[in-house]
């Protein structure tokens, strides 16, 4: 070919392509998005990758109008199991970008799984949206660029549950020993720094979290506690089942002890706590928002499911609520403009406002502080918490944990 045919062959072929681009720009756009979402659907959380999918289903439909689409997009959800195994987190998450061609991720329902998945996002690119996973290290030691969590971390859970102590109280940890339970002790004692709280901690007690049997962990802990000063409280950070119901039976008769309780205060965990001396902090709980996104949550989830949504529903809903802004926002699905949108990015939830924070990703965002009816006799079943009140983000100290953007 000499040189005269080969430049009208190169030039023909620009024509093709450009008379092509558009074509391709419409498949494109006319591509559905696919949300991957993972779940512990089988194993100890179970009840939480069920409500998880609850919030996130109603929101796909109620913030698309039921429509099912953005940017004129279908909307694709993709739900995985991991069984609540690490190996299994990492890999479903691998299948969902790599074989399935997820645009974005959920998951997973635990902080363990979690950090098996972190590296994968990184390695594909790709925005993992922490849910319910909280373990502090998810946005400090062990976080990257392409992790986002609209949802709480466990110092934002500290800080709402440290708020019920005062001065001169003493406390002992019951925390499983794994990432979600040392995390949440750490984080529990740095807040208790960053409120100024004066409280004497005189036991940490971690255990398995397949442990049924606590005998042997209170005996220690009312050991500890014995002639402690002030007011006494057991912190119980844990997943589900919770197992305060069960604490509370081997509290010898007459001990003036409450509990405190951080995380897994789902709505089967919460039932039981009617009459026991419960407070602490909460991500949600379905009475304390009052705004109209709240409203036609709740009432949609009833309609559903016969129950009002629980905290780990809201995070479902909440997720998908910074998912849809971003994409709104960026204008594409593109991991790159996603990310440049949602840093700072503020979205409406059923809590309210709440704005991603550009250094870590987490969301910045109320918390509530509760305490159990002294009886029953609630409006509803599972209407058993009292608000003792709103802590606005602004009252919330949330250190940034990463070192810098990797």
């Amino acid at each position: 070919m000499n040189k005269r045919t080969l430049l009208a062959a190169c030039a023909a072929s620009a024509i093709s392509a450009l008379a092509l681009a558009p074509q391709l720009a419409g498949a494109q756009s006319n591509k559905p998005i696919k949300i991957a979402l993972i779940a512990s659907k089988t194993g100890p959380s179970e009840q939480y990758a069920r409500d998880t999918e609850r919030g996130v289903r109603i929101a796909l439909d109620q913030l698309t109008n039921g429509t099912m689409t953005v940017l004129g997009r279908k909307i694709e959800l993709i739900v995985k199991d991991d069984q609540f195994k690490p190996d299994l987190s990492k890999a479903m998450l691998t299948e969902a970008f790599g074989d399935d061609k997820a645009d974005i991720a959920i998951g997973t329902s635990w902080s363990g799984g979690a950090l098996a998945m972190a590296p994968v996002a990184a390695e594909y690119k790709k925005i993992l949206l922490l849910e319910p996973a909280i373990a502090d290290s998810l946005t400090g030691s062990a976080w990257n660029r392409y992790m986002f969590r609209a949802s709480r971390n466990s110092f934002q859970d500290a800080l709402a549950s440290a708020a019920a102590l005062k001065d001169g109280d003493s406390i002992a940890f019951l925390a499983p020993d794994y990432v979600y339970g040392k995390d949440g002790v750490a984080a529990f004692k740095e807040a208790l720094g960053a409120l100024k709280r004066k409280v004497n901690i005189v036991h940490e007690e971690f255990i398995p979290l397949a442990t049924t049997d606590f005998t042997a962990s209170m005996q220690r802990i009312l050991d500890k506690l014995k002639g402690a000063s002030g007011k006494k409280h057991i912190v119980v950070i844990w997943g589900a089942p919770n197992p305060v119901r069960k604490l509370s039976e081997l509290l010898p008769q007459g001990q003036d002890i409450g509990f405190v309780s951080i995380g897994g205060a789902n709505h089967e965990n919460i039932k039981p706590w009617t009459g026991l001396p419960v407070s602490g902090g909460i991500y949600y709980f379905y009475t304390f928002p009052k705004n109209p996104m709240n409203d036609a949550f709740v009432a949609e989830s009833v309609k559903r499911y016969n129950v009002p949504p629980d905290l780990f529903s809201a995070g479902g809903f909440v997720t998908v609520a910074a998912i849809l802004n971003g994409i709104k926002k960026a204008g594409t699905t593109d991991t790159e403009k996603l990310i440049a949108a949602m840093e700072g990015m503020e979205f409406d939830t059923p809590k309210g406002k709440m704005t991603f924070r550009k250094e870590d990703h987490q969301a910045m965002q109320s918390q509530y502080v509760f305490q159990t009816k002294k009886a029953p006799g609630s409006k509803g079943e599972l209407d058993v918490l009292d608000l003792v009140r709103e802590v606005p983000a602004s009252e919330m100290p949330v250190p940034v944990k990463v070192k810098s953007a990797q």
